[in-house]
């Protein structure tokens, strides 16, 4: 008997620290597994809330790239617009490939000097940036903004998918229908093919050369005119 129940007690012992064995191989393993199908269930919930198959991105980037005369102007206002993340002048348009500045400024190589503008389109949207392009410039002189003369200072929009064709198509036909402007709107709507970053010396040059003559006498008057207008939309 005494064999007995010195087996049945080994046992029991052999049970409990088996026991006590799981007990704590679930606690120190079961909630990350469960934590990752925590994780799989909501990008699951996600993904039939919102009509794909993956989770919903909380931002989207768009890019388009426009040019308005001197790019120096028209990357200073796209600076100050909520929602843009990033500006770069260059050039676009045109036949020859990394052309300098002093290539575009023959009127030669084709390009025109644009500002490639980057923006969150949970912050902005297309139309805005197009009603702020529509502002700055005069979209009725083809290849001359005020004493900048020639095709490197035409009004186009490169866009880049028909949605931005029709958004661009649309606002520059309302505009006209309401004759916004003395003269028909001649901005060209142009499929974009490449942009060409410009020296490094052109980029942000208002912000560096805020004393120069073109900087005051220039853009200076076309931010004061877009901060006036669009004074809910800047950055802070």
């Amino acid at each position: 008997m005494s064999i007995i129940k010195s087996n049945k007690r080994t046992s029991l012992i052999i049970m409990m620290q088996l026991i006590t064995i799981i007990t704590f191989l679930l606690s120190a393993f079961g909630e990350p597994i469960n934590k990752e199908k925590q994780m799989e269930n909501k990008e699951k919930l996600t993904a039939m809330e919102t009509g794909t198959n993956q989770p919903a991105s909380t931002s989207a980037m768009d890019t388009i790239t426009l040019g308005g005369g001197c790019f120096w102007c028209v990357e200073a206002v796209y600076e100050r617009l909520k929602g843009v993340k990033n500006v770069e002048s260059g050039y676009s348009g045109g036949t020859v490939k990394n052309p300098s500045y002093r290539e575009v400024s023959t009127g030669l190589t084709g390009h025109a000097e644009v500002a490639q503008i980057v923006f969150d389109t949970s912050k902005t949207s297309l139309e805005e940036i197009l009603k702020v392009f529509f502002t700055v410039h005069d979209p009725t002189s083809l290849n001359r903004q005020g004493a900048d003369i020639g095709t490197q200072y035409r009004s186009v929009i490169f866009y880049r998918n028909d949605n931005q064709r029709k958004v661009a198509r649309s606002i520059i036909d309302d505009l006209d229908k309401a004759h916004a402007y003395s003269s028909p709107i001649v901005t060209q709507l142009v499929p974009f093919t490449a942009f060409y970053k410009a020296e490094d010396y052109h980029q942000e040059y208002y912000d560096k050369n805020k004393d120069a003559p073109y900087c005051r006498l220039v853009i200076q008057p076309k931010l004061e005119k877009f901060e006036k207008v669009f004074k809910k939309q800047l950055k802070k």
